[in-house]
């Protein structure tokens, strides 16, 4: 029975921001809309589809609110269900981010769009083309009958007369709901796993998402968007959930700066929600680790700050000591390279990292790895995603290999030396509670560093 003080709804307009490939300019066009609006007085609430650390600070900067990813698969309906629900209780519109092409990925974009009947704005780089630009916008519409396309945002566009000539050869149910200039000024920075950290380049942010609301005002998107019907989305069960294990008493030390930056938010209200304290540092400037029974390092850039990683000896001798003690430690993909013997950074050099895992680390051009998995734990089950563009080389037998979505091959390894439980997995950690009270309680250890790293979304 919903609480007196919720109604049993609650309805908001809302549109799903989607586009036939990747590199079409999503976050782009997200993030001024939400800046256009926040500008304007409104109260936008933004969601990134799939699992994804870069964007969704990104789209924070620029709605002024917490940005939650939602992921069928990863996080599950449920969860994706009340946090649209929570949402619409405050917010004069909610956008959602799709993640690759619409139809991309078991669950797509389309499916959590049709799920919750989110109508569509395609968003397309029309650069290079005119009337094919709605050939393939209605070819979108057309795929499937349980999606909605509310129009298209042509982003890159040249000049009015190309704005003209796609306007007139969309079908009259397909209108054109903006068109973006061709400017420079306005794209987001990016690197070799997707769009450079919001806190690095705040200032400049700030200029693009401000030339972006412009560029859309002048459009008139945002009454548009205002205009449209609103979406009702159903109050989540009062199911009588299990009671979530406990950590009360115990103090997790969790690495923030720029080289361990890739958290999820869910991860952390979670590890609260179960009783932890957490203490943030820096591996990067800080000489010592807080007083704490656990150490969590999560994911970020470690290949880029791998020379002051190296140098900061202290820090290192620090978590050298904590490994000694047989403490568990976590370590996620790019903490997996910081726990390695050594990591050639992308600029080809090596320096010694903190040797508690036999084995080397080294970037790997353009090729790397991705994917939805579950890291099959002694613990239990852990969902959560791959994104890599790094080799881990020399290291010991694996206990264990993450299983994955769809496809039989064996997914990314899984470590266990001494109290150090490493893997190239992001780890979604509300999926299993259970399985992360039990390595961060493990008998004989009395609790466990984390280290996550390089990455970010997929």
């Amino acid at each position: 029975m919903a609480k007196p003080s919720e109604a049993a709804s609650a309805a908001c307009p809302a549109l799903f921001i989607a586009a036939p490939a990747s590199g079409q300019g999503k976050t782009t066009v997200t993030a001024s809309l939400a800046r256009l609006l926040r500008n304007r007085g409104q109260v936008v609430r933004v969601f990134k589809t799939g699992p994804d650390y870069l964007d969704p600070r990104v789209l924070a900067q620029a709605s002024g609110r917490p940005v939650d990813p939602l992921d069928l698969w990863m996080a599950g309906e449920a969860d994706c269900r009340r946090r649209l629900y929570e949402a619409a209780r405050e917010a004069d519109l909610i956008l959602v981010e799709g993640a690759m092409g619409l139809f991309d990925g078991e669950p797509s974009s389309a499916d959590l769009a049709a799920l919750f009947d989110l109508p569509l704005a395609i968003v397309m780089d029309v650069k290079g083309m005119a009337q094919t630009a709605a050939a393939l916008v209605a070819g979108l519409a057309g795929f499937r009958d349980d999606v909605r396309i509310a129009g298209l945002i042509a982003n890159a566009c040249g000049s009015p007369r190309h704005r003209e000539l796609i306007e007139a050869a969309l079908p009259a149910e397909i209108p054109l709901l903006a068109a973006v200039p061709r400017d420079a000024a306005l794209a987001l920075p990016e690197r070799h796993l997707g769009l450079v950290q919001a806190e690095e380049i705040r200032d400049d942010l700030e200029a693009r998402f401000e030339a972006g609301a412009a560029a859309l005002e002048a459009e008139g998107l945002a009454e548009a968007l205002l205009a449209l019907p609103p979406v009702t989305f159903a109050a989540p069960p009062e199911a009588a959930a299990a009671p979530l294990p406990s950590l009360r008493g115990r103090i997790i030390g969790v690495a923030r700066d720029a080289a361990f930056s890739f958290i999820y938010q869910a991860n952390l209200e979670l590890l609260e929600r179960m009783g932890a304290s957490l203490r943030f540092f820096s591996p990067l400037t800080d000489s010592r680790l807080p007083p704490c029974d656990a150490l969590w390092l999560p994911g970020g850039y470690p290949e880029l700050h791998a020379a002051r990683l190296a140098a900061n000896a202290p820090m290192r001798e620090a978590i050298q000591g904590f490994f000694a003690a047989d403490k568990p430690i976590l370590a996620e993909c790019g903490g997996l390279l910081y726990c390695l013997e050594s990591l050639t950074d992308v600029d080809g050099e090596t320096h010694a990292m903190l040797g508690l895992l036999p084995g080397r680390g080294a970037m790997r051009g353009r090729r790397g790895c991705q994917g939805m998995q579950t890291a099959e734990l002694p613990e239990g089950p852990v969902r959560g995603h791959a994104h890599h563009r790094s080799v881990a080389e020399g290291t010991p037998a694996p206990i264990a290999f993450g299983r994955r979505q769809r496809h039989p091959a064996p997914g990314e390894a899984i470590y266990r030396e001494r109290g150090l439980t490493a893997t190239y997995l992001h780890l979604y950690f509300p999926d299993n509670p259970d399985a992360l009270a039990r390595l961060l309680t493990a008998s004989g250890r009395p609790a466990c560093a984390i280290i996550e790293t390089e990455e970010s979304h997929g």
